[in-house]
């Protein structure tokens, strides 16, 4: 029986889809806005998935609009009551629930305090919504898998489009056009030898750099999730500070590395890692020869880890029930976390 977090993966174009037909309006609104009264920094407040999802619309922030992006403790806010200066800066919420408490108060709070709020939400109607001043809806449909996949990727997209809108940029605009059908293709790639070498893993390194960072955390958050393997996340350049000492013969490393100014580093650390008797996966694009899992390219750089968590969703989902596990249904967790 295929298991829903599959099929949930499977349709992420479909929430694409509608994102295009359904959002765009919005999206000029707030991007019209926040050009009108620009912040000197942006701030974002999520957990889990979410915040890696954050950190994807973080780097493009930075990259793109050349605006600083913090991401915020919430318990700086909630707990703390610390007399942050937000005023006249934003602040956008990443959540596929839209109910966890210390979310929803921080972004009141950093409302109150004089700081454009804006959500990105999956549930219609949630507290975090009536908090914000903008929120957008992210279109993907009710996610029964405990696991988020067609929501994390849906953030993303909704992330990427409106940073393409706030730029003006024609370019990655049309790029995004074109995401419902590179995600079809994307769910196509034959990882196989991934779950053949990690069937019986226990622990695991999954590595990436600048955008490519954001998957790299989700991958790691999902082998931990479904397949209950001790795996952690870690830019190429800290790798090679203190993890290093934990890699040793058959050591197993996931490796993104899609197309952008961080890849020659990347394919540098693989090969390093291989000498060393490390058992490297390399994904990357269909021009390294030296790749072990194939990466999709899509229309415009940015949206590449777009493409890749795709595929690697689907093969992590073949993955935990190989390694006789529901993925459905992650030991000691639930769909909505309610934290204070």
């Amino acid at each position: 029986m295929t298991s829903k977090m599959l099929e949930e993966a499977l349709s992420s174009f479909e929430a694409v889809q509608a994102q295009l037909q359904q959002l765009d309006p919005q999206m000029i609104e707030i991007a019209g806005r926040l050009r009108r009264q620009p912040p000197q920094v942006a701030m974002t407040v999520a957990r889990g998935s979410s915040d890696h999802a954050a950190s994807y619309f973080a780097y493009l922030t930075m990259q793109q609009l050349g605006i600083p992006v913090a991401s915020l403790p919430m318990s700086v806010v909630t707990m703390q009551q610390a007399p942050l200066k937000v005023s006249g800066q934003v602040a956008f919420a990443f959540s596929q629930s839209g109910q966890s408490p210390d979310l929803v108060n921080s972004l009141r709070l950093l409302r109150k305090r004089g700081a454009l709020s804006i959500s990105m939400v999956n549930a219609e109607n949630s507290p975090l919504e009536a908090a914000c001043e903008f929120s957008l809806p992210l279109c993907a449909g009710t996610e029964s898998s405990v696991a988020a996949t067609k929501s994390f990727i849906a953030t993303l997209t909704a992330s990427a489009r409106l940073i393409a809108h706030w730029k003006e940029d024609v370019e990655l605009l049309e790029a995004g056009l074109a995401l419902p059908e590179g995600l079809r293709e994307a769910a196509k790639q034959d990882w196989s030898l991934a779950i053949d070498t990690l069937r019986d893993c226990q622990r695991l390194m999954v590595i990436g750099r600048g955008a490519g960072f954001a998957i790299a955390q989700e991958a790691a958050l999902k082998f931990k999730e479904t397949s209950a393997i001790q795996a952690e996340a870690f830019s190429s350049a800290e790798v090679r500070h203190g993890p290093m000492a934990l890699i040793d013969e058959n050591y197993p490393l996931l490796i993104f590395a899609p197309r952008g100014a961080e890849q020659a580093g990347l394919l540098s650390l693989a090969a390093d890692m291989r000498q060393r008797g490390a058992r490297v996966l390399l994904a990357a694009p269909d021009d390294v020869a030296e790749r072990d899992l194939t990466l999709s390219r899509a229309e415009h750089p940015a949206l590449d880890p777009i493409l890749a968590i795709q595929s690697f969703y689907v093969m992590a989902a073949g993955l935990a029930v190989a390694r006789g596990m529901d993925p459905d249904q992650p030991r000691h967790l639930s769909k909505v976390t309610r934290t204070h």
